[in-house]
């Protein structure tokens, strides 16, 4: 099928590459033309994985997102959240209907896409789906070269507007087959997002180490048995919001990524993630994403979610105001929450039926 990549991280190399090797046809597109120049050239991204070491050709590596997505049955977009909106301006003048977009996760970026779209003029019908994990634990070794260390075999996702979750889901389970699991909307999707409870207390629990050493590998030396009971805590709030609004398991528990083979990427993720030593890197407060993106974004996006229904989410909150004290400012301004996307007054019946028809 043909599918666009948008972005320049870990997740969006990883995308190129592998949805390439599987013989999809990859208009890769960056906005970033100094950092794109060799891809540009060479049109081949080194992939590494269980398999070995080989070429993955990418059909199409391109700086004009128009000429990625035109045609494109399905956009790929592994961006962090706070960079949604400005590509969906860019999007907006290029989309027909059916076409899908797929964010991974997505920290309720469907919406946060759907109304720039909506705002900007595009009136195609498009569908907007967010999932709760990068389908690739993945880094970059290089400007043009991804390890990839294990794939995702479950992804649970929610699509905006969910009256066109069948259709949405079709597209995406043909790049990603055996894997896509449909839930009930967008929100539950947003609400499966593992990066706000896998990584704020990994970071901020270990911050004297992170600060002190020039790498810390989080995964490994940091993730001990009290920070595993903040997990712990973090995760019932998280899937006390859901079944509070009335969404229905399987939950995803972070518990079964430590415990079993039945969370988001399946057997031995953990082992395998830290057996690779490719998280042994250097982390910095005011730029990684696990600050910017999983806390900034993720963590003031349950804590409002939670507030907005009703439900205490105190482990949530003391994370996130001890983490906007190490940034020194304030997550629940900055941060992406119903508040800051104007949706804090809404009744849950008019947010069930924006969810089900779309912006």
């Amino acid at each position: 099928m043909k599918i666009a990549v948008l972005g320049g991280g870990n997740g969006s190399y990883a995308a190129a590459a592998d949805l390439s090797d599987a013989g999809h046809e990859v208009r890769f597109w960056r906005r970033d033309a100094d950092g794109f120049r060799s891809l540009l050239e060479t049109k081949t991204i080194r992939l590494r994985d269980a398999a070995g070491v080989r070429d993955a050709a990418i059909a199409l590596p391109t700086l004009d997102i128009g000429e990625a997505v035109t045609g494109a049955e399905l956009i790929v977009v592994p961006t962090p959240a706070f960079a949604q909106a400005d590509i969906a301006a860019l999007l907006a003048p290029h989309l027909g209907d059916g076409q899908v977009i797929f964010l991974p996760p997505g920290t309720f970026g469907s919406y946060v896409m759907m109304k720039v779209l909506r705002d900007k003029g595009c009136t195609a019908e498009v569908m907007i789906a967010e999932t709760g994990t990068l389908p690739w634990l993945a880094r970059k070794h290089g400007a043009d070269e991804v390890a990839i260390t294990t794939r995702a075999s479950r992804l649970p996702t929610g699509v905006m507007p969910a009256r066109l979750t069948d259709k949405a889901i079709a597209v995406i389970a043909q790049a990603f087959p055996d894997t896509i699991e449909p839930i009930e909307d967008a929100l539950s999707g947003a609400l499966m997002n593992a990066g706000p409870i896998i990584h704020p207390p990994l970071i901020f629990m270990n911050a004297g180490p992170i600060e002190h050493f020039d790498r810390w590998d989080i995964h490994n030396e940091g993730t001990q048995p009290s920070i595993r009971r903040v997990h712990g805590a973090l995760d019932g709030e998280r899937i006390a919001v859901r079944e509070a609004l009335g969404y229905g398991a399987p939950h995803f528990p972070l518990a079964d990524h430590y415990n079993t083979s039945n969370w988001m990427y399946g057997n031995l993720a953990h082992d395998k993630l830290v057996d690779s030593g490719d998280w042994h890197e250097k982390l910095d407060f005011s730029t990684h994403r696990y600050l910017q993106e999983d806390t900034r974004m993720g963590l003031s996006f349950l804590v409002s979610v939670g507030e907005w229904a009703g439900v205490p989410v105190p482990v949530a909150a003391g994370l996130l105001a001890i983490a906007s004290a190490v940034a020194g400012d304030d997550f629940r301004t900055s941060g992406r929450t119903l508040k800051t996307l104007g949706l804090n007054g809404m009744s849950r019946a008019d947010m069930t039926a924006m969810l089900m028809q779309g912006v």
